[in-house]
């Protein structure tokens, strides 16, 4: 039987996160914070003055992109660049009080679309969904890992 993407579980998820996309920026756009954003916010608001290799590195993104992202936030107010007291070559990123104000805004926007999305769940379909969604997860990084591997053993036979 021929694959079908059109009706493939992967094909309907990749739909709904994007709906959950569009939805959580259309509740946030209010607070200047654009697509990409919410998770840096986050992760300040857990822990500011971060260097941008380090929040590339958490964030799983590249650390050009991470400069983009930062410089766009310093324009809008949601962040600003210090310099580092104990070595100058480095420079930390800081929530302003527009990005506190931000954050929460996008921490409730998360929440009130987690409770939409799942409304008609059972706690019992909840707990099965996460699992699967677990293992779902755990199977792509191992795919992931060992494609990385191969890539590796096959640039080390040809060095």
């Amino acid at each position: 039987m021929a694959f079908d993407y059109s009706t493939a579980l992967t094909h309907l998820m990749s739909h709904v996160m994007k709906l959950y996309r569009h939805n959580v920026d259309l509740l946030i756009q209010a607070y200047d914070v654009y697509p990409g954003q919410p998770p840096l916010l986050i992760r300040l608001a857990e822990e500011d003055g971060q260097i941008q290799q380090e929040l590339a590195r958490k964030l799983n993104i590249k650390p050009a992109t991470m400069t983009v992202m930062v410089n766009r936030m310093v324009k809008t107010g949601l962040v600003e660049r210090r310099n580092d007291p104990h070595d100058q070559r480095v420079s930390r990123v800081f929530l302003t009080e527009k990005g506190r104000q931000a954050e929460k805004a996008v921490k409730e926007a998360l929440r009130e679309i987690e409770e939409k999305c799942f409304a008609h769940f059972t706690p019992e379909e909840k707990s099965l969904f996460r699992r699967l969604l677990q293992q779902m997860h755990n199977d792509l990084e191992d795919l992931q890992s060992s494609k990385r591997s191969s890539t590796e053993i096959c640039t080390e036979r040809f060095e």
